[in-house]
């Protein structure tokens, strides 16, 4: 899988080659700052994917770099790749997870304008531990859209049986 540079990044990236000599020839701040931010989008996102050697020198060719620099953000992507993706998954957001579900139908039948009315809703409670600790989060909503939220999360669980989707989690981890 190649990785896919914005023009924004390829001129970011650009700059590379002239870095050395940066004092010498008196480049600006802003372009050495691009550069690093170059450099740490391209090293960032290749770790993310986990791309191949080969898959990560043919995304860098697109750049037009000597292949002796070539060779040395290879190494550079090698040798760091496994640090900067346990340095992204400790900065990841810690999302709550689920504990248990208690739920409550509540009908009414009338009210004092409206005689013969049926309004039904659906009341859960959620609690979910998030960093050790439990939370609860209170829902209402009525019947048809919870069978329609229903029916959402079955056609997401379905898509995740699609060859598609597989590929895309096994590249993921």
């Amino acid at each position: 899988m190649l990785l896919v540079l914005s023009e924004e990044q390829k001129a970011h990236l650009g700059c590379l080659p002239r870095v050395g000599a940066a004092g010498k020839l008196n480049v600006g701040v802003d372009t050495i700052q691009r550069g690093v931010e170059g450099l740490t989008y391209l090293l960032t996102e290749s770790s993310k994917l986990m791309i191949s050697e080969i898959d990560f020198q043919d995304s860098i060719h697109v750049l037009g770099f000597s292949d002796e620099l070539n060779k040395l953000l290879l190494q550079l992507y090698l040798d760091n790749r496994k640090e900067i993706r346990s340095i992204l998954s400790e900065l990841a957001p810690k999302l709550p997870s689920y504990h248990n579900l208690e739920w409550r139908l509540d009908v009414q039948l009338a009210s004092r304008s409206l005689r013969q009315q049926i309004k039904p809703a659906v009341t859960m409670k959620l609690h979910l531990n998030q960093n050790e600790d439990q939370i609860a989060q209170v829902l209402q909503t009525d019947p048809s859209t919870l069978l329609h939220l229903i029916q959402q999360l079955e056609q997401a669980l379905g898509e995740m049986k699609t060859n598609h989707c597989r590929r895309i989690v096994r590249n993921m981890k």
